[in-house]
């Protein structure tokens, strides 16, 4: 039996998944315009750890997570510039580019934490 704090519940409660022992688990990716930091890393860190749980609790687990790339702005009240067009002007490459560049850097930081793809 897994047990898991359900914040909207505000208590811990028995897992119990929608399909039978099988587990569908999202998780939102970076935005591909800079490197990833500590803060992006732990949340993938989670996943990572959670996913790992649910498998050696005898889940089967379906993990999708994408690269977020352009449309998401430099405020946190969504004005000012896009991430993905001042990374490529800083770095005089095209916004194609640089997706490819920091999801490739992003990958080996994976590899590094020795997380699951």
């Amino acid at each position: 039996m897994l047990i898991l704090y359900n914040t909207l519940a505000r208590k811990k409660q028995v897992f119990k998944p929608i399909k039978p022992r099988e587990v569908s688990l999202y998780a939102c990716g970076l935005t591909v315009y800079d490197y990833a930091h500590i803060g992006n890393l732990r949340s993938f860190l989670f996943e990572d750890l959670l996913r790992r749980v649910l498998e050696m609790n005898g889940y089967r687990v379906k993990h999708v997570q994408n690269f977020t790339d352009v449309g998401h702005l430099v405020s946190d009240a969504d004005t000012g510039e896009d991430k993905m067009l001042v990374g490529a002007e800083r770095e005089h490459k095209t916004a194609w580019e640089i997706a490819d560049f920091y999801i490739n850097a992003f990958k080996q930081d994976f590899k590094a934490l020795r997380m699951k793809e």
